[in-house]
Formats: C-alpha cells, sequence, structure tokens
C-alpha cells in the first residue's frame, strides 16, 4: 500500500513527539530505537526512512520539546496579565510544582536534558541554545521596565527554575524536595523583583 506525503508527514511528527517524551522521561543515552518506534506505534525497521541517525531525531525532539515548553510559558504570562496577577509569579509557581516535578516526560526539556545534552555534538547543542535564548527573552519580558539587566536576570532566573527541579527530582525524601521549590521560587521572585543593579 502507497501512502502520500502527508502520512509520512504526520508519522514523523508522531515519532518525534513520542521521542520528545521518552527522551525526557527515561533520558537519550538510555532510550534505544526499537523504544522510540514502539512508543509512536512503528517498527523499528522504518526509522531511517525518516532520520538519518538516532542524533537527528535528538534535536529534532529538542526543538519539539522546547517550542511546546516555550508555548506553555507564553500561556502562563498571557492568563496572569489578563487576569491581572505577576506574569512573573504565574511561571515561577507554575514551573516548580510537584506535577511538574514528578512528571518529566510532560515538563521542560532544560531540566530533563540539560545535563545530556552537553555531551552531544555541536548542532544539537546549537539547537538547545536556540530555544534556551528564547526562554531567557519570554522571562526577560515578564519583568518590569524598571528592573535593571533583563536578560541576566532572566538567565539566573531561569537557572534557578532548572537546578531547583533537578535537585528537587534526585532528592529521596518529599518534604526536603518541596523545600528545594519553595525556597526556590523565593529566590527566583527576589531577582525578578530587585531593582537595584
Amino acid at each position: 500500500m502507497r501512502y502520500g506525503k502527508d502520512h509520512k508527514e504526520e508519522t514523523h511528527k508522531r515519532v518525534v513527539e513520542a521521542a520528545a517524551r521518552r527522551f525526557r522521561k527515561d533520558g537519550i543515552g538510555s532510550t534505544g530505537v526499537v523504544d522510540l518506534m514502539a512508543d509512536a506505534g512503528l517498527t523499528h525497521g522504518g526509522f531511517y526512512a525518516h532520520f538519518a541517525s538516532k542524533e537527528t531525531l535528538v534535536k529534532e525532539a529538542l526543538v519539539a520539546a522546547s517550542i511546546k515548553s516555550r508555548a506553555h510559558l507564553q500561556m502562563q504570562i498571557d492568563e496572569a496579565r489578563a487576569t491581572g496577577r505577576d506574569p512573573l509569579e504565574a511561571i515561577v509557581r507554575s514551573y516548580l510544582t510537584i506535577g511538574h516535578r514528578d512528571r518529566p516526560e510532560r515538563g521542560c526539556c532544560v531540566a530533563a536534558l540539560g545535563s545530556e545534552i552537553a555531551r552531544h555534538p555541536r548542532k544539537t547543542r546549537e539547537a538547545f541554545t536556540e530555544g534556551l535564548e528564547k526562554t531567557f527573552g519570554i522571562i526577560a519580558g515578564t519583568l518590569p521596565d524598571r528592573v535593571p539587566n533583563r536578560k541576566e536576570r532572566a538567565c539566573a532566573i531561569f537557572s534557578i527554575l532548572v537546578g531547583a527541579l533537578q535537585i528537587s527530582r534526585a532528592i529521596s525524601d518529599s518534604a526536603t524536595s518541596q523545600t528545594v521549590l519553595d525556597a526556590a521560587v523565593a529566590a527566583a521572585l527576589q531577582i525578578g523583583r530587585c531593582t537595584e543593579a
């Protein structure tokens, strides 16, 4: 049976989305092509009809996950502004939740995969960096104009969010894990609200 171009594009997209989830859940190194294709409801034999290598899929999955994460951030910001709430506080509190901690496959690819990406080829790291720069821009846009060094602060805020989420996931004690999340909320908001350089 022959399939049209749309079928191949839809299949490709399905594999990328499945890979984005699986990589965030189990890590890139421990996820094989067979598992990825099975997650998408396909046999592993069709993998190379869509991707030149696993690394190609890693890069595409990172881009897809990054776009989805930024869309979620923007939605949180838009909802906060529409209801008169602080957009920075909305995204910080939305990011540092137990749900996000416990469901990495549905969350931020930076927190789930950042340490692994550091060991990947330059092209993959460039795609990762491009998404990260856009995220910094979104966060900087939540800071009031009177706050100096908005991009640098956005970098610091996001670094706190990512680091706290990673640490909270590694901690075996749930109370201590929650303390890490709560402390990071306070620290991120303090950086975003301080009007001194």
